[in-house]
C-alpha cells in the first residue's frame, strides 16, 4: 500500500498526539503508532520513567503491541510512524519486527541510528530493510522536543 503525504501527515498527527501524552506526564515526548493496511493498529509514547525501564521507548512499546495486535512478531504489511529519528535499540527493533516501512518526523542528531549517527536500516548486511522516509512533520515533531527540554531547564 502506498501511503500519499498527507496520509504520512494524519498518521504522524497521531504519533504527535501520543509525544504530547509523554510530555503532559514528564516523559521524553516521542510518540509513535504502527498502520497495518490502513488503520492504527498500535499507539504509544515513551514510558521510560513510569516503567523504570530503559527499554520503555515509543517504538519498543508500539513495536510489541502491534505483534499482539496482529499475533505475530512478523508486522509485515506495517508501517512505523514516529516522531524522533529512532536510536540504535529502536532501529534495530524495527528491522527485527520486518515492518514494511519506517515513517520519522525529527532527525536526533545525538542519538539516531536512522541516517544521523549510523543507517541500521539501510545496511545491506541486514537480511530486512523497511523503506525509510524521514521528514515528515519535522517542524512540530522537533518543536515538541525542544519546548520540553527548554521546560526542563527553566524548571
Amino acid at each position: 500500500m502506498s501511503v500519499t503525504g498527507e496520509g504520512h501527515e494524519a498518521f504522524m498527527e497521531a504519533a504527535l498526539e501520543e509525544a504530547q501524552q509523554a510530555a503532559e506526564v514528564g516523559e521524553v515526548p516521542v510518540g509513535a503508532v504502527v498502520v497495518h493496511r490502513g488503520q492504527v493498529i498500535a499507539r504509544a509514547h515513551n514510558r521510560r520513567e513510569m516503567d523504570a525501564d530503559p527499554t520503555a521507548h515509543a517504538e519498543i512499546i508500539v513495536l510489541r503491541e502491534a505483534a499482539e495486535a496482529l499475533g505475530s512478531w512478523r508486522l509485515e504489511e506495517c508501517t512505523l510512524y514516529v516522531t524522533l529519528e529512532p536510536c540504535f535499540m529502536c532501529a534495530g527493533a524495527v528491522v527485527n519486527s520486518r515492518v514494511e516501512r519506517l515513517v520519522f518526523g525529527a532527525l536526533d542528531p545525538k542519538a539516531g541510528a536512522v541516517g544521523s549517527l549510523a543507517d541500521v536500516p539501510g545496511d545491506s548486511r541486514l537480511n530486512h530493510r523497511p523503506q525509510v522516509e524521514s521528514g515528515v512533520l519535522a517542524e512540530p515533531c522537533g518543536r515538541i522536543l525542544k519546548e520540553f527540554f527548554a521546560a526542563r531547564r527553566r524548571s
